[in-house]
């Protein structure tokens, strides 16, 4: 199946725990409570700390309003104003409160921390990311090593790669490393290593800390979708259905691990693939790789002129996407729209001249066009790329047969005769035949 691994690499990636999806619970559980301010603390702030204390977050709001109107650049007052704010689902509000308490005190551990875990919630990476760092370098006080350990263990998050490429996997596995120095592991930092492993091409390790969540959790989605990732990849597909199926038990309408089903179904031609990729087309109609695998899967199942409607719509909105263009000429071929098919692979390896699979639909396309010179300048074109298969060698052999090079044609079919091991009777028939009129003229 030809998109298994761009489908993967967007969709089938191990879930990310992160702050940016969800309002962290590591986030700092109560007001700063600094030794140098706790002595002598207004009774004013005291009473709205009470009322943050007692989740009245409200009267907290109203009291710390008041506080402020006479108490502007109190910075432990301003980061108790956007600590209620936050808990509020007031991120904007939140955000400025902790913004003035950094004015106001540029080493408050606290509100570099909070602003980062908030602007992490919010997506603004780049902004989450300065302030967590810079929560690192500050003193926690009385907050403890605890919450220096999430700002690490944020920064890890942040840093490391997602589908789109973007990150630092040994960044953020040095940012984890910090993080377990100042507090005891957790599950969630072993799937992180696992992830991070994972994406350092380190699959054999991500599977180790992956089974090692999942003895303590069997029900562990992220686990069993992580390690199902790693089977994928090692195309251990009947292990990886498993797992799956096991996590959708505990989130059925996960669209993660929807698609990984349908890349293991898929991968061992299980009709139930085409049902299910055909559910999550409709949940996901934009979705490049949702649809470039529905058409895949509808071509292998014959429907060539619905899967050829999906790569049209695609290529019109993708035009100059290598992959696509690969598959909508293989998609010619197979309809035996050979001229159609041999345009599309030339744009394509005029996109990228390194496309090895736009040479061999080139050749192929020339070969049935009775276009040998072609076919043999797209096949030397190929083979600086990767090397020769059985279908290329005939494919040389024909050619130079057609030009009359002899020498050449004997060479190629025994070739082809020597690689192709019966899976090719009638080519092998042909070539044998042709062997026997070739080589009587010497």
């Amino acid at each position: 199946m030809r998109h298994f691994t761009i489908f993967c690499a967007l969709l089938c990636a191990p879930a990310l725990v992160s702050s940016q999806q969800q309002k962290p619970k590591d986030s700092p559980s109560q007001p700063a409570q600094k030794s140098d301010q706790t002595a002598d603390i207004d009774p004013s702030l005291a009473d709205a700390e009470a009322s943050i204390a007692s989740s009245d977050w409200k009267a907290a709001s109203t009291k710390l309003d008041a506080y402020l109107a006479n108490h502007a650049n109190d910075a432990r007052a301003l980061f108790d104003a956007g600590y209620v704010a936050d808990h509020q689902d007031q991120l904007d509000r939140a955000a400025g409160f902790y913004r003035q308490s950094i004015e106001a005190d540029h080493n408050s551990f606290e509100s570099h921390l909070a602003l980062g875990l908030l602007l992490a919630r919010q997506g603004k990476r780049d902004e989450a990311h300065t302030e967590l760092s810079t929560a690192t370098t500050l003193n926690p006080g009385q907050a403890g090593s605890e919450l220096k350990a999430t700002a690490w263990r944020n920064l890890a998050r942040l840093d490391k790669p997602g589908p789109d490429g973007e990150g630092n996997a040994k960044l953020a596995s040095d940012e984890l490393l910090e993080a377990l120095k100042l507090s005891p592991g957790t599950p969630a930092d072993t799937l992180l290593a696992a992830d991070l492993a994972e994406d350092t091409g380190d699959h054999q390790a991500a599977e180790k800390a992956y089974r090692r969540v999942l003895a303590g959790d069997p029900k562990s989605v992220g686990a069993n979708s992580g390690l199902a990732h790693v089977l994928i990849e090692a195309k251990q597909y009947p292990e990886a259905e498993k797992l799956v199926r096991s996590a959708l038990q505990q989130e059925p309408d996960n669209p993660v691990l929807n698609a990984q089903l349908a890349t293991v179904l898929a991968a061992q031609n299980n009709s139930d693939a085409l049902p299910l990729l055909q559910k999550l087309h409709t949940a996901h109609p934009d979705n490049l790789a949702i649809t470039s695998m529905l058409a895949d899967v509808l071509a292998e199942a014959g429907d060539l002129a619905g899967s050829d409607k999906l790569y049209t719509a695609l290529l019109a909105k993708n035009p100059d996407d290598i992959s696509l263009l690969v598959s909508h000429g293989q998609n010619l071929v197979r309809q035996q729209q050979y001229a159609q098919a041999l345009a599309v692979f030339d744009k394509a390896t005029k996109l990228d001249s390194g496309s090895a699979d736009s040479w061999t639909g080139i050749a192929f396309c020339a070969s049935k066009l009775h276009q040998p010179s072609l076919a043999i300048h797209a096949l030397t074109m190929r083979s600086k790329f990767i090397p020769d298969v059985p279908a290329t060698y005939f494919l040389w052999a024909t050619s130079y047969d057609t030009l009359n090079d002899r020498v050449a044609a004997i060479t190629y079919y025994h070739h082809f005769l020597e690689s192709s091991g019966g899976k090719f009777p009638d080519q092998e028939w042909q070539a044998k035949q042709r062997l026997l009129v070739l080589e009587k003229k010497r």
